[in-house]
Formats: structure tokens, C-alpha cells, sequence
């Protein structure tokens, strides 16, 4: 089994910031690419940020420049720092990962359960 936690969701103010955390425990692969997703009321899931055994990484073109997305290899966790928060980034924010084969994913993707980011004044 797989479990990812995430933590660090919280409300804050319009030009704050919040760290968000994930931790994968279980059977997935060290080897893997792990990456946030967010989704408001009424709207699809949306890819924030991901970032692959390599360090690799892909942003949503919204947040570029605000938010950063970081990993542990060691502690199978990833990190999304963020900055300059606007009210159009709250969401629930969710923790992704999937394992590498030698080529491409290997397996399913795995989720967290989410936590809650609410920007207001």
C-alpha cells in the first residue's frame, strides 16, 4: 500500500505564503515523480508544479515565478513552497506521485487526500 499525507494548508492573506508538505510511505518506488495539484469549486484538477527523480520540473504558467516545488529523494517527500498568494489559488491541493520504470511511469498514480489553501482578506 501507498500513502501520501500532505500539510500545510492553511488561510492566509492575499501576498502571503504557505509551505506545503507531502510524505509517501508504503510501497512506491524511491524512484518516482511526485508533484502538486489543485482544484477550486465548480473547476478540473490542475497540475500546480511536479518534479521528477531528476529534479526536473513543470509549472502551471499561473504560478511560475511565485511558487517553487522541491524534493527529498531520501524521504520520498516533495515540497511546494508559495509565494505572493492570490485569492485565484484557492483551492484543495492535492499530492501526486508515480513511480519511474526504466522507461516512462510505471503503476498508478497515487494520491493524497488534500488540504485546504484559502487566500482572503
Amino acid at each position: 500500500q501507498v500513502q501520501l499525507v500532505e500539510s500545510g494548508g492553511g488561510l492566509v492573506q492575499p501576498g502571503g505564503s504557505l509551505r506545503l508538505s507531502c510524505a509517501a510511505s508504503g510501497s512506491i518506488s524511491s524512484r518516482n515523480t511526485m508533484g502538486w495539484y489543485r482544484q477550486a469549486p465548480g473547476k478540473q484538477r490542475e497540475l500546480v508544479a511536479n518534479i521528477d527523480n531528476s529534479g526536473d520540473t513543470n509549472y502551471l504558467g499561473s504560478v511560475m515565478g511565485r511558487f517553487t516545488i522541491s524534493r527529498d529523494n531520501g524521504k520520498k517527500s516533495v515540497f511546494l513552497q508559495m509565494d505572493r498568494l492570490k485569492p485565484e489559488d484557492t483551492a484543495v491541493y492535492y499530492c501526486g506521485a508515480r513511480s519511474e520504470g526504466r522507461v516512462g511511469f510505471i503503476g498508478p498514480m497515487y494520491w493524497g487526500q488534500g488540504t485546504q489553501v484559502t487566500v482572503s482578506s
